[in-house]
This record gives C-alpha cells, structure tokens and sequence, in this order.
C-alpha cells in the first residue's frame, strides 16, 4: 500500500502525525511518503500544489491529507491560495465522489446542540459530487455589468453546470451505499429555482428505477437543510451537489458535537481516494497541543476500507477510537464536566493504547 501524506498547514502536521502513527502500529505491509502541500507548499515553491506532490499523489494508492490554508495568505492571488491545490488534487485525479458520514457516539451525545432524544443512534451518510457545479463551472470570473440596473458597475458571476454522466455516476455510488445500509436515499437539488437542478432532480429519478431495492426520495436544499436540524434521523444516505454538499455535510457534522469528529473519503472510478478531516487548518490552535485528531485517524479508517478493502484493519481502528471516548478521554472541542481533557498527543497515545 503506497500511501502519500499531505499534512499541509495549520493544525494538518499535528493530526496527521497521529494518524500516522496509528497506521504504522497496525504492522501492514505499507510505505508512506510525505510531501509539501498547501500553503507549506507556497512558502517553499512559490506553488500550492507542486509538480513534485502531484506526482506522488498519482503514483500513490491514496493520499491522507491534513489541512490547508492560514489567515497569511489570504490576499495571494487566487491561483496560489492554498485552498487551490485540495480543488487541484480533486480535478486531477478524478476525485468526484466525497463520502461524509455522520456518526453520533453514544458516548458523546451530550456533546451536540440538539437534544439527546433528537440525534441519539445518528448515523447518516452525505454523498457530495466533487468536481462539478459552480465551484467548477466556466465562465466565471468579474467584469463590468453590461445591462441590469446596476450596468457599469462590477459584477462577480459563476456558472453552475452539471452534465448527464456526472449526475448519473454520483447516484450510482449513493445507491451503492445505501444497499450497504439501510437502503433510504435522498437525492437534495433545487430544481424548483435552478435548471441545473432540474436535470440533476430527473437523473437522479431515472436512476432511483434501477434500484427498486431502496427507498428513494428528493428533498429541495432549504428543507433539507431544516430537516437535519429538525428530524436527522429520517435520513440514511443524502446525495447532492458539490456547493450544497460542502454546506450540508458542515451542518451535519455539528449534529455530532463537534467538526473535529468527522472523517471524509474522495474516491475516483478506480478507488483511488484522498482522505481528510473535513475541518479546516485552524491556525488560532495550530502548535498548541489542542487539536482533535479523531477525524484524521477514522480518515485513515475509511482509507483502509475503501482504497485497500482492509475491512477488519479499518474496524480496528473504529474500535479503538470508541474504546477512548468510553474511557472518557477528551479533547477540548468535545470535552464535558466528567470527562478527562487530552492533547492532540495525548489522544493518539490513548488510541494507539487501545489498539
């Protein structure tokens, strides 16, 4: 298993490092490189993403990737913010399918905003298409308004896209999934507003025949996005567009208690995967000690399962993550009276111990 590790800035070189360890302490025959990425990157190269670590992420079989990104290069130029090479990565590799599960821990529900008897038993999946939609879509750019009642003004414009194929290979790996659970898919879109979405609302329909097998259902973003507040439950498997998956799957993972808990697979056609926390780089606690590196070791679970079918490697790592937080071992962002509060180290010293 060749495996690239992309730590990048901020909080990444601290919770990639646990990850890592907790890798290497499963003994499987596996070779790790690292590499520069991100805003690391940058201040080396002058680039976010090298040719030298896009070169290893093609060669390798997945990449474990940290953070990128930090309040000093927020005025770059567009092209060389860090956040450029993540977009990079997932357009040359083919990255489209982004699988966001949200698992609430019995042992950490009173750590969510909501009441217990809400998100208790939670476990649903968000499925966001990765390379499409308006963060993609050209023409794009600022220019000087041409008509409307705002003409010779400057005006910012998007261009949201979404063709058959890529709606129809997203859905596809949803229902996949959801065979692999209990078989409830809901495909979220805004095709009451948006023509994009009205394509996606009618692939995902012709798609739903082919699996008579799991109860389909389509949800517009808003009520979606209420309904996840309101009754979580009801949801197994969500799938939806790259801009409402990267805001759906951000609120879904508060309904857990925190966003340090929640790990991210991004799969291309061939398995080939980049697996990161979805939470950012958080600069203001990078170097402290005080980071949840939960989500990058159960990133590292889900890379096992998906990239190396290492099914029993990945729920030893599941395992020991549980056995931690029934022994009450906490980092600050779930911590709660009765409970003991660890560092960044510390957590990955008490999963290696369990495992």
């Amino acid at each position: 298993m060749k495996i690239a590790v992309l730590p990048g800035d901020g909080i990444g070189t601290e919770i990639t490092a646990q990850a890592v360890r907790v890798l290497k302490a499963l003994n499987l025959p596996m070779e790790l490189e690292e590499a520069p990425v991100g805003g690391a990157a940058y201040d080396r190269t002058g680039d976010p993403l090298p040719s030298a670590t896009l070169d290893l992420a093609r060669a390798a079989d997945a990449i474990l990737f940290g953070a990128v990104g930090g309040w000093q290069y927020d005025k770059l130029p567009r092209e060389k913010r860090p956040e450029q090479a993540v977009l990079g990565l997932r357009k040359h590799l083919g990255l489209f399918a982004n699988l966001r599960p949200s698992i609430v821990y019995p042992e950490l529900v009173n750590a969510s905003t909501l009441k217990p008897e809400v998100v208790s038993g939670l476990d649903i999946l968000i499925l966001r298409e990765l390379t499409g939609d308006i963060y993609f879509g050209q023409p794009r750019g600022i220019r000087v308004a041409a008509d409307g009642p705002f003409k010779g003004q400057r005006e910012g414009f998007d261009t949201m896209r979404y063709a058959d194929g890529e709606i129809r290979r997203i859905m596809h790996v949803g229902f996949a999934a959801a065979r692999k659970r209990s078989r409830r898919l809901c495909s979220v879109d805004k095709a009451n507003v948006l023509e994009t979405m009205q394509l996606w609302k009618d692939v995902a329909a012709e798609v739903a025949a082919e699996y008579p097998d799991v109860e389909y259902s389509s949800m517009y973003v808003d009520n979606a996005a209420m309904q996840l507040v309101r009754n979580p439950r009801q949801f197994d498997v969500i799938v939806t567009g790259n801009m409402f998956g990267d805001i759906l799957s951000d609120e879904a993972s508060m309904l857990t208690g925190s966003i340090g808990m929640q790990p991210s697979a991004s799969l291309n056609d061939s398995r080939k995967g980049l697996y990161e926390p979805i939470h950012g780089s958080a600069p203001d606690i990078a170097g402290k000690n005080l980071a949840n590196p939960l989500a990058t070791i159960l990133s590292a679970a889900m890379m096992l399962r998906y990239s190396f079918d290492r099914e029993d490697a990945a729920v030893r790592i599941e395992s020991a993550v549980r056995k931690v937080l029934v022994q009450g071992l906490r980092t600050a962002d779930i911590y709660e009276s009765g409970t003991t509060k660890v560092g960044t180290v510390e957590m990955g010293d008490a999963v290696l111990k369990a495992l």
